[in-house]
């Protein structure tokens, strides 16, 4: 049977790797708010490097399901990462506008949408989705009418914001994790019962 006061240890460890990553990704996060035009070029190079390297191994498999009916599917879908990948890695600002006009369109259609179907429906959350249709119509505005050069900030804004949200979860959950297995690394401590108190039973001389 395992130790509880290793494992309570093993569990203490692995919960402060998640606060340290956390903490990492939180200085990262606000960092990139800081430079957005950085964060932006960062970015879109990961996410080059991400699309040919999936590329890559999607290639690999392909060849290696050769002879099956889903290989020219998989060369063809690889073929078009790898490109992609390419492309995206030697004009980041070139993607950068083109993503950030995207999103822009996406932002725009969902408020449209929203505020639509807010005034159609008028369910029990008319106000609430009202507001995020007006959020989302405004916001596709400000950033359609400031293009191209939104693109220099808004994709390093929304990546930046990313990692300090999941960086804020993990501090979250390392430290909720580590004051959980602290407290049950306390109620398994030798000499006290299942409820945390002394074992009186245990401790009694025999007569």
């Amino acid at each position: 049977m395992a130790d509880p006061v290793k494992e309570g240890r093993k569990l203490n460890r692995s919960f402060g790797g998640l606060t340290l990553l956390g903490i990492l990704l939180v200085v990262a996060g606000l960092v990139g708010l800081v430079y957005t035009g950085v964060a932006t070029l960062t970015s879109m190079i990961l996410f080059g490097w991400l699309l040919l390297i999936g590329g890559l191994v999607g290639l690999v498999h392909a060849i290696q399901s050769r002879g099956t009916s889903y290989f020219w599917l998989g060369v063809v879908v690889a073929a078009l990462n790898i490109a992609a990948g390419v492309v995206v890695i030697r004009h980041p600002h070139g993607t950068a506008e083109a993503l950030t006009m995207f999103a822009a369109l996406l932002f725009l259609t969902g408020g449209v949408f929203r505020l639509v179907g807010s005034v159609v429906v008028r369910g029990p959350q008319f106000g609430w989705t009202l507001l995020q249709g007006a959020f989302g119509l405004l916001l596709g505005l400000l950033v359609l009418f400031d293009w191209p050069h939104s693109s220099l900030y808004v994709l390093g804004c929304f990546f930046s914001l990313a990692l300090l949200f999941d960086g804020l979860g993990l501090i979250a959950i390392g430290v909720g994790g580590r004051r959980i297995v602290s407290m049950v690394s306390d109620r398994m401590t030798p000499g006290t019962g299942a409820d945390g108190a002394p074992d009186v039973d245990k401790k009694r001389p025999e007569s």
